[in-house]
């Protein structure tokens, strides 16, 4: 399933984008904005795989929120206007559609993305926005992740060397998205822990190999909403 947010400045557009995807199988239209900025502030909350944003929008083209967006969602650019392919296929998007959209032209759009959604590979790295910019973090490094005291939005990447890197304005969904599913696991609502960090399970508590300043092990308390889903991944 292509579960798509919609970007166009243009009310109109957006109107007609729609009615094609209600016409096309296994595709769904989650939400659809006119105006990037408040796109942008909710895209890492929407539960979609896919964006279709205009290029030539007012205040903000499609081309810059894709350099945002890209390290997590496909992206399709549609433009009335060919100039700006060769630029879009700079950033790796799935597909550049020239209006006015065809019906069989975005079917094939579609059929592209699916591909990639179904197909991509987990990657042994993350790539996002950072305290110290755009960021290459290497998963087996990894050793657990929290969210942020300072702001919920961030995400506190802890290191096996004890680094802290924080993850820019990322969700833990998305967050997990991006994680080799065998190699992490959530633990509640704030922590996500690496299964080469624990050294204990049991059915409330996770003891792990992170030492704490009073020279112990961290602890983390296990939410009973994943209980069930830590207990399947270790075969319990």
């Amino acid at each position: 399933m292509i579960k798509c947010v919609i970007l166009d400045d243009e009310l109109l557009a957006i109107s007609y984008l729609k009615l094609l995807c209600e016409q096309i199988d296994n595709v769904e239209v989650v939400k659809a904005f006119n105006d990037p900025k408040i796109f942008l502030n909710e895209i890492d909350s929407l539960d979609c795989n896919l964006c279709i944003l205009d290029i030539e929008m007012p205040g903000m083209t499609g081309l810059q929120v894709a350099e945002i967006i890209s390290g997590s969602k496909k992206i399709i650019f549609t433009t009335a206007y060919k100039e700006y392919a060769a630029e879009a296929f700079d950033l790796n998007v799935v597909d550049y559609v020239r209006k006015p959209i065809k019906k069989e032209r975005l079917i094939q759009a579609f059929e592209k993305a699916k591909e990639l959604v179904e197909n991509a590979p987990k990657k042994t790295f993350i790539e996002w926005n950072t305290n110290i910019g755009k960021t290459v973090i290497f998963t087996e490094q990894i050793s657990y992740i929290k969210t942020s005291e300072i702001d919920s939005r961030d995400k506190d990447i802890i290191l096996s060397d004890g680094t802290t890197i924080v993850l820019k304005n990322l969700n833990f969904k998305n967050l997990l998205e991006m994680l080799p599913a065998k190699d992490f696991a959530q633990v509640n609502k704030k922590e996500i822990i690496a299964l080469s960090s624990i050294k204990v399970f049991s059915t409330n508590e996770i003891i792990t190999t992170i030492p704490t300043e009073d020279h112990t092990f961290l602890k983390l308390q296990i939410g009973d909403a994943y209980k069930n889903s830590l207990m399947e991944l270790f075969g319990k």
